[in-house]
């Protein structure tokens, strides 16, 4: 019962953070264009997050009339499953899973997310909405391959496979050297990986 209350906790708190540092991004990027960015919401924008999840549960529910119902529903629900998922892989103090092959399971479920990418274009039943789905998964499946690359790099310099060891190993001057240009491609892959500015093409 700790354990599932523990869970639903640090799930709602994971999507309170994506919230806001959605919001950090659109200040951000506002800055970098010389504009305000959301900024008419409350005080200097910061309720904005919590607007758009309300614009979001009131809004119509529109249902294309040719689409496939049963996996044009599940297909983002199957996404968020498989997003909240991987945070059970990471070491924390309310989410204590501990697996051995924990990275292996980061990459399994982190590339299954292509699937559904090209299951949301397909259900649609539509011919444009299944060419923009082949084109984000062709987008997709292209940095997936530069990120599994980074990952295995950085195992082999680590020898480990799981997330908790690896937080506790004490790190040597060259290994830190050699993780400063790793992060760096790193921080860009996963901004194509999560279609995050400027690789919001599938958006």
């Amino acid at each position: 019962m700790n354990h599932t209350m523990s869970t639903v906790i640090t799930y709602l708190l994971i999507l309170m953070g994506v919230a806001f540092f959605t919001l950090l991004e659109r200040k951000a990027l506002g800055y970098f264009q010389i504009r305000k960015g959301p900024n008419k919401v409350g005080v200097i924008g910061i309720p904005q997050p919590l607007a758009d999840a309300l614009k979001l549960f009131v809004k119509e529910w529109v249902m294309p009339t040719s689409s496939n119902y049963l996996p044009f529903i599940l297909t983002p629900t199957v996404m968020l499953i498989m997003a909240l998922s991987l945070w059970q892989l990471f070491p924390s103090f309310m989410l204590s899973t501990q697996m051995t092959l924990g990275m292996l399971l980061f990459l399994c479920i982190s590339s299954m997310a292509v699937y559904t990418t090209l299951m949301a274009g397909w259900a649609s039943n539509s011919k444009y909405a299944l060419l923009g789905a082949i084109r984000a998964m062709a987008q997709t499946i292209s940095y997936e391959v530069t990120m599994t690359l980074i990952i295995i790099f950085y195992l082999f310099m680590m020898s480990q496979m799981d997330m908790v060891t690896i937080r506790l190993t004490n790190f040597s001057m060259p290994t830190i050297i050699l993780s400063i240009p790793l992060a760096t491609m790193w921080m860009v892959v996963i901004l194509a990986e999560t279609n995050r500015a400027p690789f919001d093409f599938a958006e």
